[in-house]
């Protein structure tokens, strides 16, 4: 059913893969999805794929912070030798300070993100690259009309960059990170029906975010990926999976002891198109649409 849009969608969806060392030796790593959306640079993910890069921005003004704290501390003469340990001990050293982080958006040439648009209730984000080679994008996504939804029962398919385990390692002499084993990930595509659409609401009810439900879960590795139709026109981005009680709760034996296996089904979040759509006409991105 999806064979022809696959071919449509695979031209623009990419991976991207993080690499971050934490302050306590650390090294951590991890892929998700992106499309490309014009011949500009322009590319849409989830936010949640870019919101370490805020939080590597706050990590590194408080490790500034704690390092001038400690320098004072330390050239403070007015202190006796147990007070000074004694408030270096107070110093707050979180270990898990990301110190070094790297994005690798699918080029063999550096790409680098500028600042990102984000909205964050909606789990979207938008942002340019530089140095972005696009001459290898035979067609760019055409997104649905954001006053729409789709048809409940309708089928829709995600595309993305599951079942893949990276390990980084980095190396401190050339300031950077290696990938061990890499090579560029194959794509996986799974669909569902559309179920229902889930709605934010802000305090006083209104709402702030749509999601479109499908019936089958998206995978590690597919956030920031295409939800698409038959035709491969875009109806929104994965986001997350969600877990809904069954209210099935079967008991089995393990050894002497009897448990209880509390059933869910595993459902798709995908952020709603118009949330899109409202970024990239917001910041002048040219997109194409139906």
């Amino acid at each position: 059913m999806f064979a022809d849009a696959y071919e449509v969608v695979k031209q623009f969806t990419r991976p991207v893969v993080i690499s971050q060392r934490l302050a306590n030796g650390q090294v951590t790593c991890g892929i998700g999805s992106f499309i490309i959306v014009n011949a500009d640079g322009w590319i849409a993910t989830a936010a949640h794929i870019v919101e370490p890069m805020r939080t590597f921005t706050l990590h590194q003004q408080e490790r500034s912070d704690y390092e001038t704290r400690l320098l004072q501390i330390r050239q403070d003469q007015s202190l006796s030798s147990s007070q000074r340990k004694r408030q270096i001990a107070n110093l707050v050293r979180n270990p898990e300070w990301i110190v070094n982080q790297s994005y690798w958006w699918a080029m063999q040439s550096p790409a680098v993100g500028a600042t990102f648009q984000v909205n964050a209730v909606a789990d979207v984000a938008i942002g340019r690259l530089n140095n972005f080679d696009v001459s290898g994008v035979a067609g760019f996504p055409v997104f649905k009309n954001p006053t729409s939804d789709p048809r409940l029962g309708s089928s829709l398919c995600r595309l993305g960059f599951p079942f893949h385990s990276l390990t980084a390692l980095f190396d401190e002499a050339a300031n950077n990170f290696t990938i061990q084993n890499f090579s560029p990930p194959p794509m996986f595509p799974n669909d569902g029906i559309h179920t229902r659409l889930a709605i934010v609401p802000d305090a006083l009810g209104a709402p702030l975010a749509k999601f479109i439900e499908t019936s089958t879960p998206g995978l590690r590795g597919q956030s920031g990926g295409p939800l698409f139709d038959v035709k491969g026109e875009i109806w929104g981005i994965q986001s997350r999976t969600v877990h809904l009680e069954l209210g099935f709760s079967p008991k089995k034996k393990d050894g002497p002891r009897e448990i209880v296996e509390h059933q869910f089904m595993n459902v798709g979040l995908a952020a709603h198109v118009s949330h899109l759509v409202e970024l990239f006409r917001q910041h002048g991105v040219q997109f194409a649409s139906v």
